[in-house]
């Protein structure tokens, strides 16, 4: 089938001329997410070049004319950072006109969130002259608008939190309910009564008992919890079909 008549989706005419249409470029940038030294962590990039040489920024860069935004996220992720196999979520576009001095361009920004191992993968390359994690209470100055992209990527995260079971992804296999306790209370930045957080933690039916406890604490053990399979897999299905 050749696409030569105006039926076919593929049919271009021939007085159509692209060049008659602005062209924004297009960038991606990944927000990742850590929980790291008992505080909420971001993972940025140092830039190399102009414009903003030297300032600090999410990492991210622009989109090949062949690829999905997906693949350039990825791709630029672990051009960046040495980071690879994570799940990305779709955050937000932000398309200001004046956001990059260098032309008028469309970012795409996904976030993730990655346990201790993955962000222990850490190392600056590419275009970027350092990769580390930054603290979210103690963040430098930031290129770009990355500054209102980290706090939509934080209220986000708060959000998701309070009505899913992400948390998963930022602790070990087990812990301890003080252990998730710390996690939301950094993430939501607001001290939680630990009777009631315990309370509607365990009444939401995500989270199920394991036969170990803690040892080495000056108090009696603690018990050791898991979030439940099916809890895990209810998430991995939702971060798929949001």
């Amino acid at each position: 089938m050749t696409a030569d008549t105006p039926l076919d989706p593929r049919y271009v005419p021939s007085t159509y001329d692209p060049a008659s249409f602005d062209r924004p470029s297009v960038t991606v940038d990944v927000v990742l997410f850590a929980f790291r030294d008992n505080d909420l962590h971001v993972l940025l990039v140092r830039r190399k070049k102009w414009p903003y040489q030297d300032y600090w920024a999410i990492p991210g860069g622009f989109v090949n004319i062949a690829e999905s935004l997906e693949d350039a996220a990825l791709r630029e992720l672990n051009e960046e950072t040495g980071v690879d196999d994570v799940y990305l979520e779709q955050l937000y576009t932000f398309g200001e006109p004046d956001r990059d001095p260098r032309t008028r361009v469309i970012s795409v920004v996904y976030f993730a969130l990655v346990g201790a191992d993955q962000a222990r993968q850490v190392q600056g390359g590419d275009d970027a002259a350092e990769a580390r994690w930054w603290a979210m209470t103690d963040l430098p100055p930031l290129a770009f608008d990355h500054d209102r992209i980290l706090r939509y990527a934080h209220q986000r995260l708060r959000w998701k939190l309070e009505y899913t079971a992400l948390g998963f992804l930022l602790l070990p296999e087990t812990f301890t309910l003080s252990d998730l306790q710390a996690v939301y209370q950094v993430v939501l930045g607001e001290r939680l009564d630990k009777r009631n957080f315990r309370r509607k933690i365990l009444s939401t039916g995500v989270l199920e008992e394991t036969e170990e406890y803690r040892e080495g604490s000056p108090h009696r053990p603690a018990r050791l919890y898991r979030f439940t399979a099916a809890a895990i897999e209810l998430e991995q299905a939702r971060r798929r079909f949001p």
